[in-house]
């Protein structure tokens, strides 16, 4: 089957790789019909997510058919259409109970301290081969897959297998309330699902923070006020335009996409380079950070915004990607606002069913977020273009 391979830091490639087998009882196997880049994809083609192990499958947003099933899977069956959590638990420790899948005891092969599995990812995270495959074999399918209904498109349903979910628990642990006015840092498709989500739970004011153009267009189609922080200095407007007070409540979408200045990949090929050279040549010159964001010190000025940002007694939600090597917060300033601060990584299967309602009641506007589809064959090329900021690229879908 074909697949998208890490190689190295920098190189990734589209080639054939062995078909994925039953490995477990409660194993499926999943024929993929679609799945998606994200900008933590990046994070592991840069390696600021740790070690990544060399000939690992890409991805971790998918949805496709159930292909084969375990013996111990009771509740799926062959040729059913399921949405795939990028997050892995196996349903029956004491965490997974507790809606916690995240933080499952059981399903990252590294031991119950080792932190979140997911797919795709580095080998902290249990090497666990990804979506951006013709094929993939799910663990624990009985809780890590959920039945897509049919009236559900698989555009719709390839939303609810992150992006979605990571965005809806940014806003829920910022603790909004009706009438509350927040920011939301970072225009990606997570922070798009933030400033929805955070209209959603009753907020009557958000401000999106952000340097691409584009993205913050999007922003405000969903109805927030956008700032440029390659423009305007992001706290100076939201003090002057909340009377001195500042947000209450604030969701730090970035991460540690603040952190390094846009990289890209590895020498292209003759033919990328074709391609691509008017479009790398034009985004090259707005690929910088400002010089206030020099590597090494952007954590510290992201998070130092966001506090500075929170008024008194206000909300810090933080569900932008930090490696466990990342150190810096401005604590001081925090604690002396008395401020609440939560973060981690998203229990995709514990908001997937829940969100299905709000996808039922056409509540929230896809079209803002999936503006591209590709075929997979392309995903070489739709990577080249997510990783320099394409216009219009918010998120891309590969169609298999």
């Amino acid at each position: 089957m074909k697949a998208v391979v890490f190689e190295d830091i920098g190189k990734i490639s589209f080639k054939d790789v062995p078909d994925p087998s039953l490995q477990s009882p409660m194993d499926a196997l999943v024929n993929i019909t679609a799945s998606s880049i994200c900008g933590t994809d990046l994070h592991m083609v840069r390696g600021t997510l740790g070690e990544m192990k060399p000939g690992t499958i890409m991805g971790h947003e998918g949805v496709g058919v159930i292909d084969a099933v375990g013996s111990a899977v009771r509740n799926l069956k062959e040729g059913e259409r399921v949405i795939i959590p990028s997050s892995i638990g196996c349903g029956y420790c004491a965490y997974c109970r507790a809606g916690y899948f995240s933080q499952c005891d059981n399903a990252n092969p590294s031991g119950k301290q080792a932190g979140t599995a997911f797919f795709g990812g580095p080998k902290s995270s249990g090497s666990f081969d990804g979506l951006q495959a013709e094929k993939v074999r799910v663990p624990f399918a009985n809780v890590g897959l959920v039945k897509i209904p049919e009236w559900l498109t698989d555009d719709h349903a390839l939303m609810l297998s992150d992006i979605f979910p990571t965005g809806f628990f940014g806003a829920e642990m910022a603790e909004i309330t009706e009438g509350d006015v927040v920011a939301v840092l970072g225009c990606g498709p997570v922070g798009l699902f933030a400033i929805a989500s955070a209209f959603h739970l009753g907020a009557g004011r958000v401000f999106a923070v952000d340097r691409v153009p584009y993205r913050l267009d999007h922003a405000r189609n969903i109805g927030a006020e956008t700032i440029n922080f390659e423009e305007e200095d992001p706290v100076a407007v939201i003090m002057g335009l909340t009377g001195g007070i500042g947000v209450d409540r604030l969701i730090e979408a970035v991460g540690i996409d603040a952190q390094h200045p846009h990289q890209g990949f590895a020498q292209p090929s003759e033919d990328d380079l074709h391609r691509f050279e008017k479009e790398v040549a034009e985004v090259t010159r707005h690929s910088r950070l400002p010089e206030k964001w020099e590597v090494g010190d952007a954590p510290s000025q992201a998070l130092d915004w966001a506090v500075q940002m929170l008024d008194k007694a206000g909300t810090l939600s933080i569900i932008g990607v930090y490696p466990e090597t990342a150190q810096t917060f401005p604590i001081g300033k925090a604690m002396g606002k008395n401020l609440t601060i939560n973060m981690g990584n998203c229990s995709h299967r514990k908001y997937i069913p829940m969100l299905l309602d709000l996808v039922g009641e056409s509540y929230f506007d896809f079209s803002n977020i999936l503006t591209k589809t590709e075929p997979f064959s392309r995903a070489m090329d739709a990577y080249h273009a997510f990783d320099h900021h394409r216009e219009g690229w918010i998120k891309v879908k590969l169609e298999t």
